[in-house]
């Protein structure tokens, strides 16, 4: 069936230029099906049956590997669609310094199958007690591309982050100086400040108040989950951008707690309510050049999430690019899933969008993965507990 709208033809989410509009109504379907194939748009071609998108090949920027077994078993699922990632260094004992983050980089390379192109684009974990020479080398180097800020106790791994930002207000200064970018976990980690407010409460109390002490920090706001980040981000000057993941593009809390709690939909930040939700879709869908994909791709083992006392993470680096040609296909904005995953990163970080491209197909309804099996035990893949139609092409 095609439908009119503004100024295009609209057809299982192609869009047609409004000229071809008197010629759909006087011929066929059949007919009208193949001639307005024939336009074309952006690389992306379709018919009654299937359809096909072609993109630059992404980045992930940001993304959990973990080490040892773990690392070997999930970096593949990233590295066989993402041309790179922004690798989190809260390893135990976490990536602190230069020394730390090569070892780090040349265990991951060791790790990655024969024939794959993949670069891990490292990270350094702050510190109180970071040295900021040591920073500014790494990063003049080329050996980090952030530094990653956890407030203690806010997450996985978190413990060694910082409690008195003015002890870290030295690097920071050093780092705005040198254009080093600051990856942020933006939660407040107070006891009397409910979890769902932490997000809120960060931008307000912390994050702002950095950002006009230390003019020039180029911040990005990770896996962001709220509208008032949303908001907060959209006023960017140039140095602050923010990152969403696949799972908040598709779930809130209800998914998490209605009906009994879903573990493998448990992440940090918490997954918020839909009003919530639906802001970070209209972000993510609009174009805007300072936000772009940050899977959180966050593998545990199914014991560790299905227990008492569960860890916090979703693991979706098998599924994101589906996942999100569902998201912009449904907003009618898959003309912009690639300035989402491919452009706007690389544009922030200074870096060259990938030369290469990645084709997803729409079909049947995605299959998801069974458990990945690992050294340490089988992950739960990501499942959005809704039809997903989209596939990506392999040789």
């Amino acid at each position: 069936m095609l439908q009119r709208g503004m100024g295009v033809f609209r057809r299982c989410g192609a869009h047609y230029p409004a000229h071809c509009l008197k010629f759909g109504r006087l011929i066929s379907d059949r007919i009208a099906k193949a001639a307005l194939a024939l336009v074309g748009w952006l690389g992306y071609s379709g018919t009654a049956m299937t359809q096909t998108l072609t993109l630059r090949r992404p980045d992930d920027w940001h993304l959990h590997l973990r080490d040892g077994a773990m690392l070997e078993a999930v970096l593949p699922e990233t590295a066989r669609d993402f041309a790179r990632a922004i690798i989190m260094p809260n390893l135990v004992p976490p990536v602190v310094t230069s020394a730390d983050a090569t070892s780090y980089r040349e265990r991951i390379l060791a790790a990655l199958p024969e024939g794959m192109d993949f670069t891990p684009l490292m990270t350094l974990y702050l510190t109180e007690a970071t040295d900021p020479a040591d920073v500014i080398a790494a990063h003049a180097s080329g050996l980090i591309s952030a530094v990653k800020l956890y407030p203690a106790g806010a997450t996985t791994n978190s413990a060694s982050g910082v409690r008195d930002f003015d002890k870290v207000r030295g690097v920071l200064e050093a780092m705005a100086e040198a254009g080093v970018p600051l990856c942020v976990h933006g939660e407040v980690t107070r006891a009397e400040i409910d979890i769902f407010d932490r997000e809120a409460v960060f931008i307000e109390e912390v994050l702002d108040p950095i950002r006009r002490r230390t003019p020039g920090l180029r911040v990005v706001m990770e896996h962001i989950t709220t509208a008032d980040a949303c908001a907060y981000v959209k006023e960017s000057d140039g140095s602050l951008a923010a990152t969403i993941t696949t799972h908040h593009l598709m779930i809130n809390r209800n998914h998490l707690l209605v009906g009994g709690i879903k573990p493998h939909y448990y992440c940090l930040p918490v997954a918020k309510r839909e009003s919530h939700r639906e802001a970070l879709a209209a972000l993510a869908t609009s174009g805007f050049r300072y936000v772009f994909l940050g899977t959180d791709s966050a593998p545990h083992t199914k014991d560790t999430k299905e227990c008492a006392c569960g860890c916090a993470g979703v693991f979706s680096a098998s599924v994101t690019m589906p996942c999100l040609a569902q998201v912009f296909e449904e907003a009618g904005a898959l003309d912009r899933l690639e300035g989402f995953t491919s452009l706007n990163g690389p544009a922030f970080y200074r870096m060259p969008v990938n030369e290469d491209t990645i084709t997803l197909t729409k079909g049947a309804a995605l299959e998801i993965p069974a458990p990945l099996p690992t050294g340490d035990g089988p992950v739960v893949v990501f499942d959005p507990g809704r039809p997903v139609h989209w596939h990506v092409q392999r040789a």
